[in-house]
C-alpha cells in the first residue's frame, strides 16, 4: 500500500530526528513512487525504462545527503519531486538521444510535446522568478537553469560563493512558497 503525503512527511521528520528506522522506510516508500514517475517519463520521451534504476537511485541518493535542507513546515512530495525532476533533467542533458535513435514516425509526436511543455514551463517559470530580488533570481538562473557550478556563478553574478549558494537557498524557498500558494488558491477555486 502507497503511503500519502502525510505518512510520508511523518517518515522524513522521524528521520530528521534520527530515526534510522523511519529514514530506511520513507526511501523505500519513495524508490517505488520515484521508479514510477521515472518510468512513464522516460517513457513518453521514447528512452529505455531500464535508465529509471539509475535515476531512482540518484535522487534517493540526493534526497538522503540533501534531507537536512527540507523544511519541515512544507509539503514533502514537492521537494522530492524538485529534487527528481531535477535528476531527470541532468541525465537527459549528459545522455542526449542521438537523431538515429529516434524513430522518424515519433519525432513529430516528441517534437509538439516538447513545445508545449516547453513553453508553458518556461512561461511558469519567469512567471515566479520575477517575483525574487535580482540576486536571487540571478543566483538560480546561473545554477539551477543554466547549470553553471557555485564559482562559475559567482563569477558571472559578481557575488562571493556563499553569497550565491544563500541566494539560490532562500531564492528557491520562497519559490516553493509561492508555488504553494498558488497551489493552494487553484484547490478553493
Amino acid at each position: 500500500m502507497a503511503a500519502n503525503e502525510a505518512e510520508l512527511k511523518e517518515l522524513m521528520v522521524a528521520g530528521l530526528n534520527g530515526d534510522a528506522a523511519a529514514h530506511r522506510s520513507l526511501l523505500d516508500q519513495l524508490s517505488r513512487r520515484l521508479r514510477a514517475y521515472y518510468k512513464t517519463k522516460l517513457e513518453r520521451i521514447g528512452r529505455r525504462a531500464t535508465e529509471a534504476e539509475d535515476l531512482v537511485q540518484e535522487a534517493l541518493l540526493a534526497i538522503h545527503v540533501q534531507r537536512h535542507t527540507y523544511d519541515r513546515t512544507e509539503p514533502l512530495t514537492p521537494w522530492v519531486y524538485a529534487i527528481a525532476r531535477y535528476k531527470l533533467i541532468d541525465h537527459l542533458r549528459t545522455t542526449r538521444v542521438q537523431p538515429l535513435e529516434t524513430a522518424i514516425e515519433d519525432a513529430e509526436e516528441l517534437m509538439a510535446q516538447d513545445d508545449q511543455v516547453g513553453a508553458e514551463s518556461a512561461y511558469d517559470l519567469q512567471r515566479l522568478l520575477s517575483g525574487l530580488p535580482q540576486k536571487m533570481r540571478e543566483a538560480i538562473q546561473c545554477m539551477k537553469i543554466d547549470g553553471l557550478s557555485v564559482a562559475e556563478a559567482a563569477s558571472r553574478c559578481r557575488m562571493s560563493e556563499s553569497a550565491v549558494k544563500v541566494n539560490v537557498y532562500r531564492g528557491l524557498k520562497r519559490l516553493a512558497a509561492a508555488i504553494a500558494r498558488e497551489k493552494l488558491k487553484d484547490e478553493n477555486r
